[in-house]
């Protein structure tokens, strides 16, 4: 009894330690990650959109919801009136710089006195100006005066009262014939009548020729990043012969779906690739491990073996099934481990028809054959899916750039001639019939929704054809909607189509009179 007591005493005890080796896939978290992100800028994007699109919101006050909210001191959305010139340059977002207004001409054969001609400064109306005065502008004379000999004359701007009287803002002795001709920052007001006096003394030489040219500052009440119909078109800028404006609100609309679903795809697809490519190597590796084993090597040899060769994304995978089987965890768990970081049903099946063979008794080289094959088959099979549905993708990119380049079209073409045709801005009265003013812009904000439109629906119905995974098809769509974004800022929304106003010169006289 004493014998038997020591002997279960000194009996080693067997201690099972369960492995639980974590999983250092983030693929799906990173993509959880991306995909928040992306979304809430998307929402940001739509938010500003919707807020400028007077689509939902049409404050009484005119003005874009927007503005309403981020400057709250400076406008009043329940306002029937307009905001004036104070009300914009209280909020940064609606301050106005000056632009300029240019007359140019050229005078023959100007002998004494002389010569005249008048121009008007353009500004903002006095009811329009709010509590603050109109804003400082000033005036510049560039001029070339050619004659047979270097006489002398005066150079002058003279402002013109109703009443005919007159009085001298600036003026200075001009040499013939020299380089320095012009008068600089002279003081003008709004609104008021200017005149460019050549004058020339009795006994000077004529001039040939006086070519001149008059700068001034312009305000016309309309903020920087607004257009003429008070809807946002933010600031612009020359990129070669393009002048474009990539903060225009319409903008925001493609902007928010493009940021929602294109990085969040493109991350999703790449990592399908990869998963693709340790599918397309996975039959070989079992086929290989299955000639190991019928070789009579061991499954940690073999695997351990097969770690060295090359099998492209499956190296990294194969290197960990070599580490796992060394430390002692059977190989049916080493393979479910491996189907669980890889994730897709084309290996589940291949290590749960392993694993059951396995479990059955079965030759474990024949089930490893089988598995190879029968994982060959399938990837041959989603080949001839993607080969067969190919020309289906194709048709439907080429409809879809038919569908924007006829878009396109219309906008820069059938747009502009209807809007030239009633260019006054009112309705017009042909016989019965009421020919309502034209908005560019309206028509083509709806253009660039239908286009947007049929970016999304044709992209997401690629992908689902192509692939099966919507993922790829929000790829497609990012792919369309940036094309969209970029033959509608570089080609369609020009500035004459958008409401940028446009410099159209200074009111000036025809011809010249004599100064005084």
């Amino acid at each position: 009894m004493g014998g038997n007591t020591v002997a279960k005493k000194n009996r080693k005890k067997k201690i099972k330690i369960r492995l639980e080796l974590p999983k250092d896939d983030r693929s799906q978290t990173n993509f959880s990650i991306i995909l928040a992100i992306c979304m809430m800028i998307g929402v940001g994007c739509m938010g500003f959109w919707i807020t400028n699109a007077d689509l939902v919101f049409k404050p009484i006050n005119q003005m874009p919801m927007f503005l309403n909210m981020a400057c709250p001191d400076s406008f009043d959305a329940n306002s029937p009136v307009p905001p004036t010139y104070s009300d914009n340059e209280s909020c940064f977002l609606t301050q106005e710089s000056p632009s300029t207004e240019i007359w140019t001409e050229e005078w023959s054969k100007v002998g004494s006195p002389g010569g005249a001609g008048f121009f008007i400064v353009p500004g903002i109306d006095k009811q329009r100006l709010g509590t603050m005065p109109h804003p400082q502008q000033f005036a510049n004379i560039e001029c070339s005066a050619e004659a047979d000999n270097n006489g002398v004359f005066t150079l002058s701007v003279v402002e013109r009262y109703y009443d005919m009287t007159t009085s001298v803002q600036d003026s200075a002795q001009i040499v013939a014939n020299s380089d320095d001709c012009g008068l600089q920052d002279i003081p003008v007001e709004a609104n008021k009548k200017y005149e460019i006096w050549v004058e020339i003394e009795p006994g000077q030489p004529s001039l040939r020729t006086f070519e001149f040219t008059v700068s001034v500052d312009a305000y016309d009440g309309i903020p920087d990043n607004m257009n003429n119909r008070s809807l946002w078109i933010g600031p612009g800028f020359e990129l070669g012969p393009f002048d474009i404006h990539p903060t225009i609100f319409v903008n925001f609309f493609g902007i928010g779906l493009l940021v929602a679903v294109f990085p969040p795809s493109i991350y999703k697809d790449a990592q399908a690739r990869k998963i693709k490519a340790i599918e397309d190597k996975f039959p070989d590796f079992l086929r290989d491990l299955a000639e190991y084993w019928k070789g009579g090597l061991s499954m940690v040899v073999s695997v351990r073996t097969l770690a060295r060769s090359e099998y492209g994304a499956l190296n990294d995978d194969i290197q960990k099934m070599s580490d796992q089987l060394s430390w002692g965890i059977p190989f049916g768990d080493v393979m479910r481990l491996f189907a669980g970081r890889v994730n897709t049903p084309l290996v589940h099946r291949a290590v749960s028809l392993v694993d059951e063979a396995n479990k059955a008794g079965g030759k474990i080289s024949d089930i490893l054959v089988t598995a190879a094959n029968d994982s060959r088959e399938i990837k041959f099979l989603e080949g001839e899916r993607v080969r067969a549905i190919a020309s289906y993708i194709s048709v439907i990119w080429v409809s879809y750039l038919v569908f924007m380049g006829v878009i396109v079209v219309l906008s820069k073409v059938f747009i502009p001639a209807i809007a030239s045709s009633n260019s006054g801005g009112e309705s017009e009265s042909i016989g019965n019939m009421q020919i309502n003013a034209v908005d560019p812009l309206f028509f083509l904000v709806v253009f660039f929704y239908g286009v947007s439109a049929q970016a999304v629906g044709n992209g997401a119905m690629a992908g689902l054809m192509a692939t099966g995974r919507l993922s790829n098809g929000m790829k497609h769509s990012g792919f369309m909607l940036i094309l969209a974004l970029f033959a509608f800022n570089f080609v369609a929304f020009t500035p004459d189509l958008i409401g940028v106003p446009m410099a159209e010169g200074l009111v000036h006289s025809i011809g010249r009179t004599a100064p005084g």
